[in-house]
Formats: C-alpha cells, sequence, structure tokens
C-alpha cells in the first residue's frame, strides 16, 4: 500500500464523511469498528457506517472537530474532539439534550480497495460521567 493511496482513500473518507455524503464507499465488504475501551466489535460495511451514523445523527446531534491527523503507507489516525447534544438513549442513559465534547482518536488500516479496520479509542466512561454530572447539576437546580 503506497503513502499515495493511502492518502486519496482517507482524504475521500473524511471530505465524504464531514461532507455528509456516503463514506461507506471507502470501506471494504469486510471492514470492522472495533471500540477499544469495551471491545465492541461491528463487521460489515453496512453495519459500521450505521455505527457511525447512529453514534452521530441518532444518539447524538454530533460533529467531530478535527485536531490533527496522520496517514502512512496503510495507515491513519485522526484526533478530534466529539462535540455535540445527547438526542438518543446512550448506555442506558434516556436523551436528555446535554451538551458534551470529549477527546477521542480512531486508527485506520487501509488496503488497497479500502479501509478495513477503524479503532475507535473514545472515552464513554467519560461521556457517561459528563451525561451523568450534567443531569445531577440540573436536578440541583430544579429544586
Amino acid at each position: 500500500m503506497s503513502l499515495e493511496s493511502t492518502t486519496r482513500i482517507m482524504n475521500g473518507y473524511f471530505e465524504a464523511l464531514l461532507g455528509g455524503r456516503d463514506f461507506a464507499e471507502f470501506f471494504t465488504d469486510d471492514v470492522s469498528w472495533t471500540m477499544m475501551e469495551t471491545g465492541d466489535q461491528v463487521r460489515g460495511r453496512a453495519a459500521v457506517r450505521d455505527l457511525i451514523v447512529e453514534l452521530h445523527t441518532k444518539t447524538f446531534d454530533a460533529h467531530p472537530e478535527l485536531k490533527r491527523s496522520a496517514v502512512t503507507d496503510g495507515f491513519a489516525f485522526v484526533e478530534a474532539d466529539f462535540v455535540g447534544t445527547h438526542t438518543g438513549v446512550f448506555a442506558d442513559i434516556p436523551p436528555t439534550g446535554i451538551a458534551i465534547r470529549v477527546p477521542y482518536c480512531v486508527a485506520y488500516d487501509v488496503v488497497d480497495d479500502g479501509i478495513q479496520a477503524l479503532r475507535g479509542y473514545m472515552p464513554i466512561m467519560l461521556m457517561r460521567q459528563q451525561l451523568h454530572e450534567a443531569m445531577a447539576s440540573a436536578q440541583t437546580v430544579s429544586q
């Protein structure tokens, strides 16, 4: 896998993802997503796309704020903040309307026909903590 091919695939993926277009075309058929904190894994182009869409548009109304990224032969990573509003059930917490911001990183394995694996280093416990603290604060204010 050349640096040029990896860069072309990743640039296309990021442009589609951030532009609201179909980014799944940059995945291989057998792509996998692993949530590193929990070990949860999803496999397949549609399933991985649906997970990313669910997290950004249904569970949260969210977007990434990119900090930095790097691309090498067959590998890429992005560091960003996940910024959004809690609009759906997350980790057994019903929608709260609370705004969150958490740092995260995704590592990508890239092969000739696309992104083969994504490993999400997303702080699920921090997200839960932010939601619980905001809910507790809101309850204190309303009393």
